[in-house]
């Protein structure tokens, strides 16, 4: 296990920067099906740069996202299809926007959760952010409500939230485990709860984190698809 979170990490730093050599380098311990979402977009900046045997992992990926259907899978399969001269290409904007970052915004509290993303450069501006530069006089009146600099994020709560943790519950195989599991879910708090129980098995609790990211991912990827974007590296990678 700690070889495959080591991996998951490297893959991680490696879409970050777009290293294309990186992401096929990262993808030879993980499985596939637990990082398809961070792989295919690690991927898209492999075939980019022509690594060699990024056609192949990438058409795998399509075809393991097309089967696992999950929210925001699809989205991905047709970019990775699209780059691979297999489908066309989706009828969507590129915005440079961090999927993580944005994943926050529509899956934080309610209560002070939300903010936009700059279509120009695709930075993510919390709530909060948004508050602050208000209050001291950095918001522009007239730039603030343009449609063609930002684009609005509103909080989508934790439903989804709390159906990955019933979903990652049908994933543990060890009864006693899933019982407590299951307690832990019951009534409010269960969120910090659930974590808790994991904490006692940190091989699980990494596994749930890597489980709730890559969900998370699809999601934000998916919210994207819906109002016309697709989201491409930011980030020049560095030398």
């Amino acid at each position: 296990m700690a070889q495959q979170d080591e991996a998951r990490m490297a893959l991680r730093a490696s879409v970050y920067r777009g290293d294309g050599p990186g992401v096929l380098a990262a993808l030879g311990a993980p499985a596939l099906d637990d990082v398809a979402q961070l792989a295919g977009d690690g991927l898209l900046a492999a075939l980019a740069q022509q690594v060699p045997r990024a056609p192949e992992l990438a058409e795998l990926c399509a075809a393991r996202l097309r089967a696992r259907g999950w929210r925001g899978d699809d989205d991905l399969a047709e970019q990775l299809e699209a780059a691979l001269g297999q489908g066309p290409s989706p009828l969507l904007r590129l915005l440079p926007v961090d999927l993580d970052e944005l994943a926050d915004l529509l899956e934080g509290d309610p209560a002070d959760g939300g903010g936009r993303v700059d279509l120009r450069s695709g930075e993510v501006w919390p709530q909060a952010a948004v508050d602050y530069a208000r209050e001291v006089g950095e918001e522009d009146p007239d730039d603030e409500e343009d449609p063609d600099r930002w684009l609005a994020v509103w909080c989508e709560g934790s439903r989804e939230g709390y159906r990955d943790m019933q979903d990652f519950l049908g994933t543990v195989t060890d009864p006693g485990r899933a019982d407590r599991l299951s307690i832990a879910m019951s009534g409010r708090g269960a969120f910090r709860r659930f974590k808790d129980v994991l904490a006692r098995w940190p091989a699980e609790l990494e596994r749930w984190h890597g489980f709730a990211e890559e969900r998370q991912r699809g999601r934000a990827r998916a919210w994207l698809a819906l109002v016309g974007y697709a989201p491409v590296r930011s980030r020049p990678l560095r030398g």
